[in-house]
């Protein structure tokens, strides 16, 4: 087996190039074997294992640097800097991380895990080399998708002016998550499909280069007007026109091509931009046939590729996809907006019922939200489906373009909460926090399915910015008995009981119903609230709690700084009273990837923990 004699960085370079393929297909089926077992990302990686192994055929790691944007495409990489074994742990708790991580490998020169920063990261490694008179290669592996993102084309307007040599090799695929969309995308397909200008650079360029005096002429004579033939036959030649050397499209699964552009691109003395062409999936047909499925999969049987563990019960995702589609339906001012992610925000079927108030912008969260402030300005009414953990990118944009106008635009924050194993970089664990304390935001989480339809309902018809969030995964078919009308700013009493009192947030109003019967287990009879709103917070209910109850528990998915819980500490305090207050919350802290329900029991906040804590905290203080 070729991949058995990779076992650290460089090791590669010790194979015969005849076995190149060999090893290729070898990484494909190792990765495909291991993913189908853990889950991970497959797609992207596949496509990448021939580009991965010319770069690492060109470079000197860990000397030579490659950023690899937002990640995805990092573990043939990982193998071949020798961390075959960790596949065993991919993305499990204190395992191998399905990113890169500077913390894992030496090899690995910068954590990435967003969309767009690897140009951005990349500069700044080349002007430390240079200020520092170091001599290293700094390459960044950007996907086609990933230029969707305002982020890489700063990078970009600041690369153009670089003076020194910086690599950027473009993965162009045709697809992100899902299929690529806008004028960049467009631009990039005319690039892969002029034959006119491939095929003069084959059969005139190369086919001259004889060695002849005469043919060196006529090379040297297409080497001077190289970029007025591209300016004729491709107009514009985006990158070059803003000062970046362009080479290529280059077949991204020939690596003997590849070596010699990256070889060329090695002696350029500015920025230059190598543009190679993959194919997302290569060498199992299911994840091309469905690379939006297979970016992410999920354990998944080999011969079909259907998941192992097929989907029982409705996700939160599916429930607000099947209300937001029935609110369209009868509302035609609602409009949807996601950031390259219609399947995993649940607007697939919006996309495809109401086209034309369906926007996919892209991986460009920032454009995302001040586009619905216009649209809201417009008279609209837009729903922002994107992730907890990208929406904080588009922070700015919501304070200034939407809370300040005080307009209308609903923001339906998914993954909200800990999301498991792609870990620090998608932990949705920072969204209370970083919204409330943007004046004129106001922010619900539901405690099950139920609410959630009812809470969606509420927001399109609420005349002001308002988020939504709520977890990934199976939604909560409990405590369907208790579905009071949605009211601004209240909270719902649930159970009614003595002494303590637990007020929790969205998905913690499950554990909180676990938590009280094992206090009631020990004789203890909670009362048990489901906040609703963390902004406003419900301060009438908290002044009825703090007339009869001596403990106040507040339950939260989010880290404790600015959460809920320092909220409602908060405005007891200043109502000068004498409460104990224990906020149960996840540590201000970045959250490794693992298993959801391992991470809840190594933070404290599954219900066994915390029914331990209170109990110990209550007789430790005396209080009942």
């Amino acid at each position: 087996m070729i991949l058995e004699q990779i076992q650290k960085e460089n090791d590669i370079k010790k194979i015969d190039p005849k076995d190149y393929k060999l090893l290729a297909e070898e990484i494909r089926k190792f990765l495909i074997e291991k993913i189908s077992e853990n889950g991970g990302h497959l797609g992207s990686n596949l496509g990448t294992v021939e580009l991965t192994m010319a770069l690492h055929l060109v470079l000197d790691l860990p000397k030579d640097k490659i950023i690899w944007d937002v990640g995805h495409q990092s573990y043939t990489h990982k193998l071949l800097t020798g961390r075959r074994d960790g596949f065993d742990s991919l993305r499990k708790f204190g395992g191998m991380s399905g990113f890169p991580k500077r913390k894992e490998s030496q090899c690995d020169a910068f954590d990435t895990g967003h969309s767009s920063t690897s140009l951005s990261a990349g500069l700044g490694l080349v002007k430390a080399r240079d200020i520092l008179h170091e001599d290293y290669k700094v390459v960044s592996v950007i996907g086609d998708g990933s230029l969707t993102g305002g982020m890489a084309y700063e990078a970009l307007n600041n690369a153009s002016r670089m003076g020194s040599n910086f690599m950027i090799v473009l993965n162009d695929n045709n697809m992100s998550i899902a299929e690529n969309i806008g004028g960049i995308s467009n631009y990039l397909n005319g690039i892969r499909t002029n034959e006119k200008y491939l095929g003069l650079k084959d059969s005139i360029y190369y086919g001259l280069k004889d060695g002849s005096k005469q043919s060196q002429k006529v090379v040297k004579g297409i080497q001077n007007v190289k970029n007025s033939i591209k300016q004729l036959v491709i107009p514009g030649m985006f990158f070059e026109d803003m000062g970046i050397t362009y080479l290529g499209p280059v077949d991204g699964h020939d690596i003997r091509a590849m070596r010699k552009v990256f070889n060329e691109a090695k002696s350029v003395k500015n920025a230059v931009l190598i543009h190679v062409i993959t194919q997302k999936g290569k060498g199992y047909e299911p994840a091309r046939k469905h690379p939006s499925r297979f970016h992410g999969a999920e354990p998944f049987d080999i011969e079909t590729g259907i998941p192992k563990k097929q989907k029982e019960q409705a996700s939160y995702t599916d429930v607000f996809a099947t209300v937001i589609n029935k609110l369209a339906e009868k509302d035609d001012k609602i409009v949807a907006i996601t950031a390259a992610m219609p399947d995993g925000t649940g607007l697939k079927r919006f996309s495809s019922r109401y086209p034309d108030r369906f926007f996919d912008v892209g991986i460009a969260e920032e454009h995302a939200v001040t586009f619905a402030a216009g649209l809201a300005a417009g008279g609209l009414k837009p729903v922002v489906a994107i992730y907890s953990s990208f929406l904080q990118r588009a922070y700015d944009q919501i304070v200034h373009d939407v809370c300040i106008q005080n307009l209308p635009v609903v923001f339906a924050i998914d993954r909200a909460g800990l999301v498991g194993s792609d870990g620090e970089t998608h932990q949705g664990i920072f969204d209370l926090s970083y919204l409330s304390g943007i004046p004129n935001m106001h922010i619900m989480a539901p405690k099950n399915k139920w609410e959630l339809s009812d809470m969606l309902k509420f927001a399109v018809r609420f005349d002001g910015p308002i988020a939504i969030r709520y977890p990934r995964g199976t939604a909560c078919d409990l405590m369907k008995e208790y579905r009071a009308p949605i009211e601004y700013g209240k909270a719902e009493l649930l159970q009614t009981g003595k002494d303590i009192a637990i007020l929790a947030v969205g998905s913690m109003v499950e554990t909180a119903h676990k938590v009280k019967e094992l206090l009631e287990a020990d004789g203890m009879n909670p009362t048990l609230v489901n906040a609703r709103f963390v902004k406003p917070i419900d301060t009438e209910m908290i002044d009825r709690l703090m007339e009869n109850h001596s403990v106040i528990v507040t339950m939260e998915e989010n880290v404790l700084c600015g959460g809920f819980g320092e909220k409602v500490l908060t405005y007891i305090q200043d109502k000068n009273r004498k409460m104990q207050v224990i906020p149960i919350a996840l540590p201000d802290a970045y959250i490794e990837h693992g298993n959801v329900d391992l991470l809840k029991k190594e933070l404290g906040i599954d219900a066994e923990t915390i029914a331990g804590r209170i109990k110990a905290e209550v007789t430790n203080t005396n209080t009942i």
